[in-house]
C-alpha cells in the first residue's frame, strides 16, 4: 500500500497508531487474563482520543474514505460503535448483579456471555490490527 500524505496526515496517523497499538484494542486478551470491562473502557476511550487528534489536525486530514480522517471515523462508527453498543449495556447489567465479596474478575468469569464477548473482541482486534497497519504505513513507520 502506498500513501501520499502531507505532514499533517502523517502526524495524525502516527498519533492514532500510537493510541491504538498501546491498548488492548490490538493486543490479544487471553481467557485467563484481564477483564472484559477494562478492554471495553479502553476501546471506548478511543472515541475521545480520535476526536481530539482529528480536531487538532483540522480539515487537512480529510473525511473521505481514502483519508486519515475518513478511515478513523469509519473505524469508530462501523467497528467500535456497534461492538460497544452491544456489549457495554449487557456487561453493565451483569456487573450490577455482583454480590458483595465477589471480585470483579470472578463475577465477570461467571457471566454466561463472557466467552462470546471475548470471541467478538478477538474478531474486532483483527480488524483493528489491519487499521493499525494502515496507520503505520500512512505515518511512514511501516510495521
Amino acid at each position: 500500500m502506498t500513501w501520499n500524505t502531507d505532514p499533517t496526515e502523517r502526524k495524525a496517523a502516527w498519533s492514532l497508531y500510537v493510541e491504538l497499538v498501546t491498548r488492548i484494542a490490538v493486543q490479544p486478551l487471553e481467557v485467563d487474563q484481564g477483564l472484559v470491562r477494562e478492554a471495553l473502557n479502553s476501546l471506548y476511550s478511543l472515541f475521545g482520543t480520535t476526536r481530539e487528534v482529528l480536531k487538532a489536525a483540522g480539515p487537512d486530514v480529510g473525511a473521505s474514505r481514502d483519508s486519515v480522517g475518513g478511515i478513523a471515523i469509519a473505524v469508530l462508527n462501523n467497528g467500535l460503535r456497534p461492538f460497544l453498543s452491544k456489549w457495554h449495556p449487557l456487561l453493565q447489567a451483569w456487573e450490577a448483579r455482583r454480590d458483595v465479596g465477589v471480585s470483579p474478575k470472578e463475577h465477570e468469569q461467571s457471566w454466561s456471555e463472557e466467552a462470546s464477548v471475548r470471541r467478538e473482541l478477538e474478531a474486532l482486534r483483527g480488524d483493528l490490527e489491519q487499521y493499525a497497519k494502515a496507520l503505520a504505513t500512512i505515518a511512514g513507520v511501516g510495521e
